[in-house]
């Protein structure tokens, strides 16, 4: 064999093959190298397996310094490119099991509201279930994301949820589980920056919130869900809420509930472009003429 890789290094080459000769001739010639014959019974692929790892070897001895660190780098910046690849891929795949997550199921959205209801009433969502729904989903009863999802599902009740309602508002939200529920608090907060999306909830949630057996709402109830929708954007909020603290008025019906946003909406903080001939309420006449007699009152040093 040995002779005929000499024969063959000694043959006319191409420029293309020369290289891999002069190797041939330097793996023979090395005396760390098996001396190969042709009485040996040695086959071909252990000669290539020995001299491959020699060829590898001589070539980085043989290499410039400057141009191994070259190939080092450029070995590192592949491997690196791989290990990018990899990662793209991996996160490619966890992307891809997100968007799998399954469908809208109707009988997994019920399954999930009987988690929250008694067998005395299996339609109805109670005060204890709903309590026990929003530490699911981590909201306070109090937030004011709970009556959007009233709004949502067009709950009648304040603190109440019958089926009917929760399969109405979960299907329209795509929810049948409470982290998909908790993907959708966000946009359900949204609706609140919406001006005519938060006037929709305004005025429902009046009849959410009143006793159904009364056509006006109680005084301490209005002033907490006013505070709720208001107390963050009305400046005069905290004015009004001490107007109706001193006030003669127990209860708040529908037109003046309505009145109280557009006012709120509308009127300077310095009450400047209010017209007393306008078609307020009363209430609000009154609150107008309490507000500018305490303002005219001198500071107290």
């Amino acid at each position: 064999m040995e002779n005929k890789l000499q024969k063959y290094s000694q043959a006319p080459v191409h420029t293309s093959t020369s290289s891999t000769r002069t190797n041939i001739d330097n793996f023979l010639s090395n005396e760390s190298s098996p001396k190969w014959n042709e009485d040996e019974n040695v086959s071909l692929a252990a000669f290539i397996s020995d001299f491959s790892t020699y060829e590898l070897w001589y070539s980085q001895s043989a290499m410039p310094r400057s141009k191994r660190r070259s190939t080092e780098m450029s070995t590192a910046e592949d491997e690196r490119h791989v290990s990018k690849r990899l990662r793209n891929s991996a996160s490619s795949r966890r992307f891809s099991r997100v968007e799998e997550a399954p469908s809208f199921s109707q009988k997994r959205c019920l399954a999930w509201f009987r988690e929250y209801t008694n067998p005395d009433d299996p339609d109805t969502l109670g005060p204890d279930g709903m309590e026990k729904f929003c530490e699911d989903i981590g909201v306070e009863p109090e937030n004011v994301v709970m009556l959007v999802l009233a709004y949502k599902m067009q709950a009648r009740q304040m603190g109440f949820f019958t089926q009917e309602e929760w399969l109405k508002g979960l299907t329209d939200l795509q929810c049948d589980v409470i982290q998909k529920l908790q993907t959708k608090l966000e946009y359900l907060r949204s609706h609140l920056n919406d001006q005519n999306l938060f006037k929709a909830i305004y005025r429902y949630a009046f009849d959410f919130a009143r006793d159904k057996d009364q056509r006006s709402m109680d005084i301490e109830t209005a002033k907490a869900m006013l505070q709720l929708l208001l107390g963050k954007h009305w400046p005069l909020y905290s004015q009004f809420s001490q107007f109706l603290d001193q006030s003669k008025y127990k209860v708040i019906n529908k037109d003046q509930w309505c009145n109280i946003l557009e006012f709120s909406r509308t009127i300077n903080n310095d009450l400047s472009n209010y017209d007393v001939d306008g078609a307020w309420p009363v209430m609000l006449d009154e609150f107008v003429e309490w507000l500018k007699a305490l303002r005219s009152k001198p500071a107290i040093s």
